[in-house]
């Protein structure tokens, strides 16, 4: 892209009180199927739209918008490419919008490692138009209150620095983590520095379907310990984290071993489906002094009046504090509850889960 790298250095700045967004997606159906689901919600204004990244870094320099929606498939320059081009000289939030098949999801996931704030899949027919102006209008509002995290990404693939437990721990003992705008990345982090040994873990992310799926792998990979997408009916084990499945609420139900999973599809929680709230909720019934949970990163409020049954309950909760965070809103929220036990940076938050553990 001849010109882009010093094109691209004007600070981003917003006068106007709505959210001003440009479009970036080479279909003229999907473009005006984004402008009119935007266009719903009054604190929002699309300024323009843009077939390919060319356009676009001419648009994004005129019109100076808050955030992008940005395809990744795309002509002459993929759009992963040109968001890593606007992370180092013109740093705006983006939210990317991919389809819902594997090599999609793996690459949306690679578009979150290198700075987009957020995900969400191409319709399929399994949502509403209402539905999906509601939830992308949910996305551009975070990522028009996100900042960048400080924490280097490197830290991710680290081994981790946290030491194993030296006794088992009890059959009712229990991690939940809650997250939303900004988690993936969180968790890449909180996860591997976690040691093995550790009770069994799950974790509610506010993702598509297929994303959530894709998002266990690559943690997988990473963590010293199994994770995958949960499945209904499965039972709890130590030393494994699960991961809610996009699109289906995940609560814990009591067995004769434990807790097992059941995955639901009932109405969405403060417009999310899975929502973090379930799970807390659950895991304040069933383990209570037993469960050690953490709020992270997320716009919204799903999760805080979960975190406060949790530490009613007796549980140990954490928040993620606002400098590590990219948008602050579900672990303010809790913290304002008082549901927050302990409000942490998230370089801490593995070995605080783990002394709360011995508690």
């Amino acid at each position: 892209m001849t010109g882009t790298d010093a094109l691209l250095r004007r600070p981003i700045g917003s006068g106007s009180r709505k959210v001003r967004v440009l479009v970036v997606d080479d279909s003229a159906m999907a473009r005006k199927s984004i402008i009119d689901a935007l266009s719903k919600d009054l604190s929002i204004e699309v300024v323009g739209s843009a077939p390919d990244p060319y356009v676009a870094r001419d648009m994004i320099l005129a019109l100076d918008p808050d955030v992008v929606t940005l395809d990744l498939e795309m002509p002459r320059m993929d759009g992963l490419t040109f968001l890593k081009i606007l992370q180092e000289h013109h740093p705006v939030p983006v939210i990317v919008i991919s389809s819902l098949t594997q090599t999609g999801s793996a690459r949306a996931l690679e578009a979150l490692a290198a700075g987009a704030i957020d995900v969400m899949g191409k319709p399929d027919g399994s949502q509403s138009i209402g539905e999906m102006a509601r939830h992308l209008a949910h996305l551009v509002r975070a990522a028009a209150k996100s900042h960048r995290s400080t924490l280097p990404a490197a830290t991710a693939l680290q081994a981790p620095n946290v030491q194993r437990p030296a006794r088992a721990y009890s059959a009712r003992k229990l991690i939940v983590l809650g997250a939303s705008t900004g988690g993936v990345e969180a968790l890449k982090y909180l996860l591997p520095h976690l040691p093995e040994g550790l009770p069994p873990i799950v974790v509610v992310q506010h993702i598509p379907p297929n994303f959530s799926r894709t998002m266990a792998q690559h943690l997988d990979e990473l963590c010293a310990f199994p994770v995958r997408e949960a499945e209904d009916g499965e039972e709890l084990t130590g030393n494994t984290c699960l991961i809610a499945p996009g699109n289906q609420h995940l609560a814990l139900v009591a067995s004769a071993r434990g807790y097992r999973v059941r995955l639901t599809q009932s109405p969405p929680v403060h417009h999310c489906r899975p929502a973090v709230d379930i799970l807390f909720r659950s895991a304040a019934e069933l383990a209570g002094r037993d469960a050690v949970a953490a709020l992270l990163t997320g716009m919204g409020v799903d999760g805080a009046r979960g975190l406060l049954a949790l530490r009613s309950a007796g549980a140990r909760t954490l928040a993620q504090d606002e400098h590590s965070s990219v948008v602050f809103g579900m672990p303010q929220a809790a913290i304002n509850m008082g549901a927050a036990e302990q409000v942490l940076p998230l370089s801490h938050m593995p070995h605080a889960i783990v002394q709360a553990l011995a508690c």
